[in-house]
């Protein structure tokens, strides 16, 4: 009920007006029976622009951290994701990524739509990154069709670090539904999931027209945060202790 109430009422509207998102191929998604949704995350406001233009309802997997914050904003953080619907998932561990997998495939057995973002994070820098091959898997053992999605503008609108969104264009662009019967039974073969993943990751990327970084996202942060804090050390060295 929440999610509806969010949807027509209270932030869809307003989503709406802010950004005044223009919508491409939104054909492509299946009016009914189960599908992936897969897009490029470049902003937190993907998570409630999607949903908005959509006439399903789609179910996010969304980072446990959403639901752990502290203080008061982290508790309404934690309910309105709840409230929308939008699933845990824990990406610290090795089992990190089965638990993602199993929770995903819940929400395709009820035949609903279920949106996930391949490359894991947002991306820092408006660029596209290596997709993680669950979204083959779970392509693979649903039976189900993948649809690209590309969001377009909301970077710009959103980056990583900025609370407060600012009007900017915003272009949200579906292309046609991939079909990886063909693989069937097969989602054990790496060399097959790495293959799918690619395919997904290159529709996004015809879609987006953004440039593509061939490693994965959380790698490349996790360099460059380790780079620039060597560049502090370097600048602001501490001072022994006599």
């Amino acid at each position: 009920m929440f999610y509806y109430l969010l949807k027509y009422v209270l932030l869809g509207p307003l989503l709406r007006l802010v950004f005044r998102p223009r919508i491409e191929g939104l054909d492509h998604v299946p009016a009914t029976g189960a599908a992936i949704v897969a897009g490029n995350h470049l902003s937190f406001s993907d998570h409630f622009l999607m949903p908005a233009v959509l006439k399903r309802r789609i179910t996010f997997l969304a980072k446990a951290e959403y639901f752990t914050g502290p203080g008061i904003r982290g508790r309404l953080t934690a309910f309105f994701f709840r409230s929308a619907g939008q699933i845990p998932v824990d990406r610290s561990g090795k089992d990190a990524g089965q638990a993602a997998i199993r929770e995903g495939l819940g929400v395709l057995s009820r035949g609903e739509l279920l949106g996930i973002y391949p490359e894991g994070t947002r991306s820092h820098d408006g660029r596209l990154y290596k997709g993680k091959v669950g979204v083959a898997v779970m392509a693979l053992r649903a039976g189900v069709p993948v649809v690209p999605c590309a969001m377009i503008g909301t970077f710009e609108a959103q980056p990583p670090g900025r609370i407060i969104p600012t009007p900017h264009p915003v272009t949200i662009r579906f292309g046609a539904p991939l079909d990886f019967s063909r693989y069937a039974g097969m989602e054990s073969e790496k060399a097959i999931l790495r293959a799918i993943t690619d395919e997904i990751m290159y529709a996004i990327l015809t879609l987006s027209e953004q440039e593509y970084v061939d490693r994965y996202a959380a790698v490349v942060k996790a360099e460059e945060a380790e780079a620039a804090a060597a560049e502090r050390r370097r600048r602001f060295p501490r001072l022994p202790l006599r």
